[in-house]
C-alpha cells in the first residue's frame, strides 16, 4: 500500500507543477530584479515574496495575471482631469432654475432689481454709482443671465421629453395589453353565448311538454271519456 501512494501519478502531477510555478515565480523575480537595479539581498527577499505567492495560489501563475483581468473584483477609478459631477443632480437642478424662472415671482424680482439698479445709478451719489448711463453692466448682467437661462431651460425641455417619452411607452405597452385583454374577454363571451343557444331552457321545455300532449292526445293515448270518470 506503501508503495503504491508514493507511485500515485496524481501526487506527482501536482508535485511537478507546483515546481514549475517555483521556477517561473524565480526566473520572473530575477527579471524584476535585473529591471529595476535590485541587490542581493533584495533580489532574494523579492524571489521568496514570489515564490510564496506562487506557491499558495491554485490555479495559474498570479504573477502572470494583470489586476484588471480579474472580474471577481472591481475595476479601479480613473484619475481624470475634468471634475467628475453627478448628470442626475445636475438635471434636477437645471429643472428647478427653469422652473422658477417661469413663473410671475422671478419676473417681479428681476423687475424691482433692474427698477432700484436703475435709480441707484441715477439718483446716487457720484462716488456710489457702480453703473452709468447707459448701463452698461446691467446690460451684461442681463446677457449673461439669459445665455445661462437657455440652455438650463433646453436640459430641462429635453428631459421632460425623455419623460414623456417614456411614459408614452408605458401607455402604448398597457392599450396594447388592453386590447389583447378586451379581445380575449370578448371570444370568451361570444363562446358562451354560442354555449347557451344550445341550452335547454324552461320555456322551450315547457313547449316540448305542451307538444307532446298535444301529440297524445291527437293519437287518443288517453280517451277523453276516462279522463272524466278519473275526474
Amino acid at each position: 500500500m506503501s508503495g503504491e501512494r508514493r507511485r500515485d501519478p496524481a501526487r506527482d502531477g501536482r508535485r511537478e507543477q507546483a515546481r514549475v510555478r517555483r521556477e517561473l515565480a524565480r526566473e520572473h523575480a530575477r527579471e524584476h530584479a535585473r529591471e529595476h537595479g535590485l541587490t542581493g539581498r533584495e533580489e532574494e527577499v523579492a524571489e521568496r515574496l514570489r515564490a510564496k505567492a506562487a506557491g499558495s495560489s491554485t490555479g495559474s501563475s498570479a504573477l502572470t495575471r494583470s489586476p484588471r483581468g480579474r472580474l471577481d473584483q472591481p475595476r479601479a477609478d480613473r484619475r481624470r482631469l475634468l471634475p467628475v459631477y453627478d448628470p442626475e443632480a445636475f438635471g434636477r437642478l437645471s429643472e428647478r432654475v427653469a422652473r422658477f424662472l417661469g413663473t410671475g415671482r422671478f419676473i417681479v424680482y428681476m423687475t424691482l432689481v433692474i427698477i432700484v439698479w436703475v435709480l441707484w445709478n441715477i439718483f446716487a451719489p457720484d462716488d456710489l454709482r457702480f453703473d452709468e448711463y447707459p448701463f452698461i453692466f446691467l446690460t451684461l448682467m442681463l446677457s449673461l443671465q439669459a445665455s445661462y437661462a437657455a440652455p438650463l431651460i433646453l436640459l430641462a425641455q429635453n428631459r421632460q421629453d425623455d419623460r414623456d417619452r417614456v411614459n408614452l411607452e408605458q401607455d402604448r405597452k398597457q392599450n396594447e395589453r388592453s386590447i389583447a385583454d378586451t379581445e380575449y374577454l370578448t371570444r370568451e363571451i361570444a363562446s358562451l353565448r354560442m354555449g347557451l343557444g344550445e341550452v335547454a331552457t324552461r320555456d322551450w321545455i315547457r313547449s316540448e311538454f305542451q307538444d307532446l300532449i298535444k301529440e297524445m292526445d291527437e293519437r287518443r293515448l288517453f280517451p277523453k271519456e276516462r279522463d272524466e270518470g278519473d275526474r
